[in-house]
């Protein structure tokens, strides 16, 4: 017997979705995001319309980038992050990103199990997504899980990345805060300085400043705010805080979020919100748009069969990679 074909989603069951995740409701924004998270082209076109009839009743949360080394305390951080903004009032999405075998494609996705305390609370939502290899550890689907989670009445936005030295300006484009965590102690505190990264962080916050590290902490807050005044900052209307605090205490964490606050206010007081937004949309449609050509590359199956042989020639350098292109654009007909 062969396998039942899995059922397109219907007008009635995108209608379902809409209203299910407007009230709200957990188990149905979960649905959402699987169905807009699918590769399955019938899922995808169907997300589309999903995220389409939602986009009214986004554009309100407060979106923040968290980027960060391994052992940083990136999930620490969302964990004692998180429960602190809920005690403030604030529902709280969290869209952790786990990285994936460049092998297999497997994740772990065990940032649940670092976050305990958010994972429990009904005002928090995390939804771990592996990175799939995508560039900076940001999920591909992330931009519409983000604009789902709004439209479910969260009104703030944590975007956890892999943080393993790969590009980040793909958090930072779809962000409205880019927030850098940094270590104590590490020696040269310039040394961990990446420069592009830090051009792109609209705040840096030094972790474990507590116990025996606070003085190694507060000495490296005060080397990075030397560090960036030779460096171009990301906005002309913003001078990026640093700033010291502790995930395991909870120290430091309400002035933190005092400054990303104040960023906000700022960035909307000035009109850099609303035209970084709107430079945001119009990167994220070129970015399907490449999605999209890539995906038509590797569904057809004309131009699958020849493939091997012009990777062949061009490895061999029988083929220049301008003429290949020609040839894969070719038999595509385009």
């Amino acid at each position: 017997m062969s396998p039942r074909p899995a059922l397109v989603p219907s007008v009635s069951d995108i209608d379902r979705l809409v209203a299910g995740v407007r009230a709200g409701e957990r188990a149905l924004l979960a649905r959402a995001i699987t169905l807009a998270e699918s590769k399955r082209a019938d899922h995808q076109q169907a997300a589309r319309t999903l995220v389409q009839e939602l986009l009214p009743a986004t554009g309100q949360a407060m979106r923040v980038g968290i980027t960060g080394a391994p052992g940083v305390g990136k999930s620490t951080t969302i964990d004692a992050l998180g429960s602190h903004l809920t005690g403030l009032g604030h529902r709280v999405a969290v869209l952790a990103v786990d990285p994936s075998s460049a092998r297999t494609g497997g994740s772990i996705l065990g940032d649940k199990t670092r976050m305990a305390q958010l994972s429990a609370d009904p005002n928090a939502f995390i939804r771990p997504s592996p990175s799939a290899g995508t560039l900076g550890g940001v999920a591909a689907k992330t931009r519409e899980t983000m604009l789902i989670c709004e439209a479910a009445g969260y009104d703030v936005i944590l975007v956890e990345t892999v943080g393993i030295g790969q590009s980040e300006t793909a958090v930072a484009d779809m962000t409205d805060m880019f927030l850098a965590l940094m270590l104590p102690g590490a020696g040269d505190e310039l040394q961990g300085i990446k420069k592009g990264l830090v051009e792109l962080a609209d705040m840096i916050a030094v972790n474990k400043a507590d116990g025996d590290n606070l003085a190694r902490a507060r000495a490296a807050a005060a080397e990075y705010r030397a560090a960036l005044h030779i460096l171009s900052p990301r906005s002309p209307n913003w001078q990026v805080p640093v700033v010291t605090y502790s995930a395991y205490t909870g120290d430091g964490l309400a002035a933190l979020w005092t400054k990303v606050v104040e960023h906000r206010d700022t960035m909307t007081k000035t009109g850099e919100l609303a035209a970084r937004r709107r430079d945001q949309q119009v990167k994220w449609m070129w970015s399907m748009v490449e999605d999209r050509v890539h995906g038509r590359i590797a569904s057809d199956p004309t131009l699958t069969a020849k493939l091997p042989e012009i990777e062949a020639e061009v490895a061999d350098g029988r083929l220049s990679p301008a003429v290949a292109v020609d040839q894969i654009f070719a038999a595509l007909k385009w």
